[in-house]
């Protein structure tokens, strides 16, 4: 079972290949492309909420213990993310009910408002991948 903090379900569906380190690119990568497959394996694995470091973080040069250099951002993401996505620490869902969510309740709106202290947003990535996740649950 992985652990996410609650922003990372949908950093996960963005992710490129970019990063805060070498070491935590790679680690993230392996990650998503675990659950970017898009094989029903893939979305049957389980992802335990978490309030603090989770397995995208591990590697982070900004991770300290548990918490993050910019804890009091990250908790402001985290918080938006688990308002919008109907989620909180110690629930547990599949891969794909997490996409679900996603595709069901991150608007356009809920994706500005949500993202809108993320240094990443300005990339355009993950509203892309956003829309693409929308564009294969409509298939």
């Amino acid at each position: 079972m992985l652990r996410f903090r609650p922003h990372h379900f949908l950093c996960t569906v963005g992710f490129q290949g970019k990063g805060y380190s070498p070491t935590f690119v790679d680690n993230y990568q392996k990650v998503a492309d675990q659950l970017r497959k898009g094989s029903p394996e893939a979305d049957q694995i389980l992802i335990a909420v978490v309030g603090g470091a989770d397995v995208i973080c591990q590697p982070c040069p900004n991770r300290t213990g548990d918490v993050c250099r910019t804890e009091e951002k990250i908790q402001a993401l985290d918080l938006a993310h688990s308002q919008v996505l109907g989620i909180k620490e110690g629930d547990v869902l599949s891969w794909g009910a997490a996409k679900s969510l996603i595709v069901n309740h991150m608007t356009d709106q809920a994706f500005d408002r949500s993202c809108s202290r993320c240094g990443w947003k300005s990339d355009g990535i993950c509203k892309a991948a956003l829309e693409r996740l929308r564009t294969e649950a409509k298939k």
